[in-house]
């Protein structure tokens, strides 16, 4: 059974920082490139930041300089650290991991808020 498991998420006041973990199981970790999306009420899901099983990177334009993705494949973990937060950032982060091959392969985490707010 697969997991994706975040964690990392809260209430943030504009400036400060978070990092968000997720932890998968039940894939080969190294087989698969990992993204972290984000969708705010009324939104469509974007995609934030996504990281290919090679390390290769990617950001959506208004997070750039800002946040930072990186994975520990002895960890089976993926991180994104946000640092100058901004309250439009605010959102539910959501973790995906997909097969590098077979693109089916793709699942989703549960989710974890983050809000950003004085």
């Amino acid at each position: 059974q697969v997991q994706l498991v975040e964690s990392g998420g809260g209430l943030v006041q504009p400036g400060g920082s978070l990092r968000l973990s997720c932890i998968a199981s039940g894939i080969t970790f190294t087989f698969y490139d990992m993204g972290w999306y984000r969708q705010a009420p009324g939104k469509q899901r974007e995609l934030v930041a996504s990281m290919t099983r090679r390390s290769s990177t990617d950001y959506l334009d208004s997070v750039k300089g800002r946040f930072t993705i990186s994975r520990d494949n002895a960890k089976n973990t993926v991180y994104l650290q946000m640092n100058s937060l901004k309250p439009e950032d605010t959102a539910v982060y959501y973790c995906n991991a997909r097969h590098w091959v077979v693109l089916q392969r793709d699942y989703w985490g549960q989710g974890t808020q983050v809000t950003v707010s004085s």
